[in-house]
């Protein structure tokens, strides 16, 4: 049995339900007794950054961040693995990773035992179950999980209302322009192809920069590997260009994604 004092420790994303989530917390557990923490990948949205810092002057408490000083693509490079829609090592090294060392600060730095809020509402369920068997198991010791969302707050919960309304905070941009999450400022190797359809409507520059990552990438290594699949084969990001541009990209737009956001998602 541990005599460490509990910590209560928001991760937030710089999504709307991280900072409801976060929120709660802090008015049950009081500014004294918890964190707001943040894993930065260094290719966020500059416009979450403006909506953390509205939100953490709001609630009263500082933001805690960590960086590990590499983007996703110089991850990519040092696995020598490109991040896709089933496997994003950028995600493991910079935010999960980062967390961990986190929480075994506290531990050993700090004598606090952390409990880890996500804003995971009731339709990502699973997601939910992937992370608390993570934090049971990764960590030296095992590290409790709490989802407000789904375990507390009633399933229908309008939290984006709530915080532009009773706020009187702005939401993060890319909510109002399409995006469904707003991860790493829609550069997420994790997003299918509605998800960069939308980019390329969007943010055609953006889209470009990840269209030549992916092409530094598969000619450093010469490996024919990219973000997306097309039965079940490669299908670069310039090939998926050509073809929306050839046949027009309101078809695209409207192709939904079987592919969900990875950890770096806390809603």
């Amino acid at each position: 049995m541990t005599d460490r004092k509990k910590v209560h420790v928001a991760m937030f994303s710089g999504g709307a339900a991280s900072a409801y989530v976060a929120y709660q917390m802090v008015q049950t557990y009081g500014k004294e007794n918890c964190i707001l923490f943040f894993t930065n990948t260094l290719w966020e949205d500059e416009d979450n950054y403006r909506f953390m810092e509205e939100v953490a002057e709001y609630i009263g408490i500082e933001i805690t961040e960590r960086i590990d000083g590499r983007t996703p693509e110089e991850v990519f490079y040092d696995y020598r693995f490109l991040g896709n829609s089933r496997l994003a090592k950028c995600s493991e090294e910079l935010k999960v990773r980062q967390t961990v060392m986190f929480i075994e600060e506290l531990r050993d730095e700090q004598n606090l035992e952390p409990i880890l809020y996500f804003g995971i509402g009731p339709h990502e369920k699973h997601r939910a179950d992937n992370l608390r068997e993570f934090y049971q198991h990764v960590p030296l010791e095992p590290v409790e999980t709490r989802f407000p969302m789904i375990e507390t707050f009633i399933a229908d919960i309008d939290v984006k209302a709530i915080i532009q309304n009773e706020w009187g905070i702005r939401l993060p941009r890319m909510y109002e322009l399409g995006f469904a999450h707003a991860n790493c400022g829609g550069r997420c190797v994790r997003g299918g192809f509605q998800h960069y359809a939308q980019l390329y409507k969007i943010w055609p520059e953006r889209y470009k920069e990840q269209e030549e990552m992916e092409e530094r990438f598969r000619s450093y290594f010469q490996k024919n590997v990219s973000i997306l699949k097309k039965d079940g084969k490669p299908f670069t990001l310039k090939e998926y260009r050509e073809l929306m541009e050839c046949e027009g990209i309101e078809k695209f737009l409207k192709k939904e994604d079987d592919t969900v956001p990875c950890v770096c998602s806390y809603s």
